[in-house]
């Protein structure tokens, strides 16, 4: 093997790195790739320097639990998990889900949440690998999750939820995005409304993506211009959403009704609605469930996802890759389903002339 002063870069292996393997690539001792590890001193910066060199072109990651016990089968019985931001509640439930599987087959979780930060996945998978999880559930939050694939190599499973892999084949568990969207547009235009306003998270996340595209498709496929004035991304709490609902409901020729993409955002929309005492007059349907939206007045309509089994589906997916299933990656697509509750049957100035 050559030295990381030779420059070649190794090939990577498909079993963990250990530090031997690091301290023959640098040309040191094993104790020496020790003491850098660790941040002990009496290693001069020219040497600490090749080590990191090394253990970088080897994807090296130190053992976390090198000082115990290891289980005879190798596993630490912990599985990996990130979710995109615990603010959200969809989140939360998948979450909640996961470890409800985990716990029946004897392992825990070790959670993080990325707050939808890219660099924060990188972060996290790294932070997670230190720890030797025997598999990964991932929310994807970069565009490209290429770096996940010197993990697979090496044999860790990983399995996608909410939102696909970019660069990557694997297991995934996602909700019917787009055509849930199509379902909340197509509900409002059969009650008699043609400017619908769409507020969307933010543009980069995948599922914001493909919900602005069902709205699209179904307003195009009733025959009907889409308005960009009227589309509005990058909104991703619910401060931002209140006051671009305040502002759209307040044109000259406001919307009618709004389809709000994130459950989030509609929240912030319901209090806008409220804030204009238009919560009667404006029509609305969210994206994703919310636990109080019966007790609203009307109750919010909404598209439900279900994030008891896509948590469910992604935990059996990566405990069957644990215990050794093969062939090739399964991406799983869990339906939506829409919940009548009243906001999204006020009726728009079309309503006389339209079926219901």
């Amino acid at each position: 093997m050559t030295s990381v002063s030779g420059e070649p870069r190794p090939a990577l292996t498909t079993r963990r790195p250990t530090m031997r393997d690091v301290a023959e690539l640098a040309g040191v001792g094993i104790k020496t790739v020790s003491r850098v590890v660790n941040g002990e001193p009496n290693v001069s910066a020219q040497t600490a320097e090749r080590v990191r060199r090394a253990a970088a072109s080897l994807h090296y990651e130190p053992d976390m639990h090198a000082g115990n016990l290891r289980r005879a089968d190798g596993r630490s019985r912990t599985l990996g998990l990130l979710v995109s931001s615990v603010a959200n509640p969809f989140a939360a439930q998948v979450h909640r889900a996961i470890e409800r599987v985990a716990t029946e087959h004897g392992y825990g979780v070790l959670a993080t949440s990325l707050e939808d930060d890219p660099d924060a996945e990188v972060r996290a998978v790294a932070a997670l690998a230190r720890r030797r999880v025997d598999g990964f559930v991932v929310t994807p939050v970069r565009v490209d999750q290429t770096y996940l694939r010197v993990h697979v190599d090496r044999g860790t499973p990983i399995v996608c939820v909410d939102r696909e892999p970019r660069g990557l084949d694997t297991d995934s568990v996602v909700s019917a995005n787009t055509e849930g969207a199509a379902a909340a547009v197509r509900h409002l235009i059969s009650r008699g409304h043609r400017r619908i306003a769409f507020l969307g998270d933010l543009e980069r996340i995948q599922t914001a993506r493909l919900r602005l595209d069902g709205y699209i498709q179904e307003l195009t496929a009733a025959g009907f211009d889409v308005d960009r004035s009227l589309v509005v991304m990058g909104l991703h709490d619910e401060a931002s959403a209140t006051a671009v609902a305040r502002r759209l409901l307040t044109l000259p020729d406001p919307p009618t009704a709004v389809f709000s993409s994130q459950n989030l955002v509609t929240i912030g929309t319901v209090r806008a609605l409220q804030q204009l005492g238009r919560e009667n007059v404006v029509a609305l349907v969210g994206f994703d469930d919310i636990e109080t939206s019966d007790l609203l007045k009307p109750g919010i309509t909404t598209v439900a996802q279900d994030p008891d089994r896509i948590g469910r589906l992604a935990a059996e997916r990566l405990f069957a890759r644990i215990d050794g299933e093969l062939g090739p990656p399964r991406h799983l697509v869990v339906p939506t389903r829409l919940v009548v509750r009243g906001s999204g049957e006020i009726p728009g100035p079309g309503a006389a002339t339209t079926r219901a």
